[in-house]
């Protein structure tokens, strides 16, 4: 479980992955959303991949990515709310 928080830590993932709520792009699409190479983006998907975390499809030439599942989808929107809850006042 630290490994996969781990992954999720890193920012330009977490980009990837908000970018991917919104729903599939290819890497091209993606590497314009977060402002990142396609490389930078291909190698950060790959590590989302191995969490299982994104997934992919092939139509013809294009491959694109996605979030994996509804846990994934869920798991990102429950962050995202949580830190848009304004700070508790003591």
């Amino acid at each position: 479980m630290a490994e996969f928080f781990g992954v999720l830590g890193d920012p330009n993932r977490w980009r990837i992955l908000s970018a991917l709520a919104m729903g599939e792009h290819r890497v091209r699409d993606l590497a314009a959303a977060v402002d990142m190479s396609e490389s930078a983006v291909s190698h950060q998907l790959r590590i989302l991949r191995t969490m299982r975390l994104v997934s992919y499809r092939k139509r013809g030439r294009n491959v694109f990515y996605c979030l994996k599942d509804d846990h994934i989808f869920n798991l990102y929107r429950e962050a995202s709310e949580h830190l848009d809850e304004p700070p508790e006042v003591e």
